[in-house]
């Protein structure tokens, strides 16, 4: 009886090790709580218990031998190796490069003309060369190379788009995987109190303090316990994979993650949102495309002013001098040039200048259209984080360490015979899926947190908008309202 009891007594001890022991107890160590990934459990041998997964636990044990990855790693390969980072910087040397050709001078024209080829009955015939040269006035070049510049920094703006959207989706996704983590820690601990209550129940039955019944509801217990154990496993495998895929390195072999999930960032409500709509990049961006629409009008309206073109070269005139002459002289080598401008009747770059003046219209409209969208995108996230924030709090300081005590107090009583095993399961599966629970609030609050720092933007892998193109993600991780979860 007495070796029962103190094998039953396993069941008290094997808790998360970051669930607090009781309330206003001193606060862990950064060291103390990062999450660290549970060692393979082999199944008990008992007439209803199997091994878990044995591939799976082995993968997972294989990635205990790695060092762990911290949330830094993930966003160093994203951005030495997501391929839409660098496309967005491609954009930028594209711009410069049109600036550069927009800039350009036209080339000069170097032909040959001819007249009288054939001399008539004089004998003659004009035959030389020309070279011909278009003078852009107005300032043309000037205008149409600062219409790519002012383009270069709106693909400039974008390249800082595309990065806080990769930040924000590795971020997002590496709390993701470390919920998942901690899940497979869960699960690892609820596996082992359940393997430990069938080996008591056996024990208990030997000397008669326990019925068939609790033990095939020990057996059923450790049987669910395996199932969600594996699941979990799989669970954290993809969420690794997806995290290693959005960082760019897709064939990341499996390892453990470091962080924290119960330090999430603090945000203020009432600053928050001024500041997603007043530093955004989007914004930014949006505001740069105004810049590159007036700058389009200006060059547009000097296309109206006339190109200048010059011409001059010099020809071989072999007409005679004088007819009457005994001999007669070529005329010789004679020059010849000529100045000329288009004149703007017809054709004075009307269509195009009101064209860029409706584009400038759109892109000031595209200013206020984006600032709507951030403002309507980041409310439900702020809501949903505070909602989460108040969620992870009673969780925390209450409900589970609660559950915690009611658990302990009835496994006392199933000790001393006073409370029935089913009363004992039902205070092990509440706390159990209250702790669950609290890991999923706690990643949905990484979730809105993290959008919400990098004003809204998500989806790392999208191809980045050139300039002209504009769209604002609207990031909504959880409906911007609580979650629920259970076992």
């Amino acid at each position: 009886m007495k070796r029962a009891l103190a094998i039953a007594g396993i069941l008290i001890v094997s808790v998360p090790l970051w669930l607090p022991a009781q309330t206003g107890s001193a606060p862990q160590t950064q060291k103390q709580a990062a999450l660290s990934m549970p060692q393979a459990m082999p199944g008990m041998q008992t007439p209803s218990s199997q091994t878990p997964n044995q591939p799976m636990t082995q993968l997972l044990k294989d990635a205990t031998k790695r060092p762990p990855m911290s949330l830094k790693d993930f966003e160093d390969l994203a951005v030495a190796n997501n391929p839409t980072l660098k496309q967005a910087n491609d954009l930028v040397r594209r711009s410069a490069e049109q600036a550069r050709q927009a800039g350009l001078y036209p080339n000069p024209s170097l032909g040959y003309e001819g007249a009288e080829i054939r001399g008539g009955s004089f004998g003659g015939g004009e035959q030389g060369a020309f070279v011909q040269q278009t003078i852009r006035l107005g300032g043309q070049l000037g205008l149409r190379k600062r219409v790519f510049q002012e383009q270069q920094r709106e693909n400039e703006a974008g390249v800082t788009v595309q990065h806080y959207r990769l930040v924000s989706d590795v971020d997002q996704r590496f709390y993701s995987a470390l919920a998942a983590q901690e899940i497979v820690n869960l699960r690892h601990t609820l596996l082992k109190i359940t393997l430990d209550a069938v080996q008591t129940a056996h024990q208990l039955a030997n000397v008669g303090q326990a019925d068939l019944p609790d033990i095939l509801q020990a057996e059923v217990e450790a049987d669910q316990a395996k199932v969600n154990y594996t699941t979990a496993q799989m669970n954290y495998i993809q969420a690794f994979e997806t995290l290693a895929a959005t960082a760019g390195k897709p064939n990341l072999p499996v390892s453990p993650l470091e962080g924290n999930l119960s330090h999430w960032p603090e945000l203020n409500p009432q600053q928050i949102i001024e500041t997603v709509l007043r530093e955004s990049p989007e914004v930014k961006r949006s505001q740069q495309a105004v810049e590159r629409a007036e700058a389009q009008l200006r060059s547009s309206r000097h296309e109206a002013i006339p190109d200048l073109q010059l011409r001059a070269g010099v020809q071989q005139d072999n007409e005679a001098l004088n007819e009457a002459a005994i001999k007669l002289k070529p005329v010789g080598v004679i020059g010849f040039a000529s100045v000329g401008v288009n004149i703007p009747i017809f054709n004075r770059n009307q269509g195009n200048m009101a064209a860029a003046s409706t584009e400038l219209e759109s892109a000031r409209e595209e200013v206020t259209r984006v600032q709507l969208s951030l403002r309507r995108a980041a409310e439900p996230l702020l809501r949903g984080y505070l909602a989460e924030e108040a969620q992870a709090n009673e969780y925390k300081s209450e409900m589970i360490p609660k559950a915690a005590r009611a658990y302990e107090l009835y496994l006392n009583k199933y000790r001393q015979m006073a409370a029935a095993y089913p009363e004992v399961l039902v205070s092990q599966r509440t706390w159990f899926r209250l702790e669950v629970t609290y890991v999923q609030t706690l990643e949905h609050l990484w979730e809105n947190a993290i959008a919400l720092q990098n004003f809204t933007l998500t989806n790392g892998l999208e191809a980045p908008m050139a300039s002209g193109s504009s769209s604002t993600t609207i990031n909504l991780p959880n409906g911007g309202g609580g979650s629920s979860g259970g076992e």
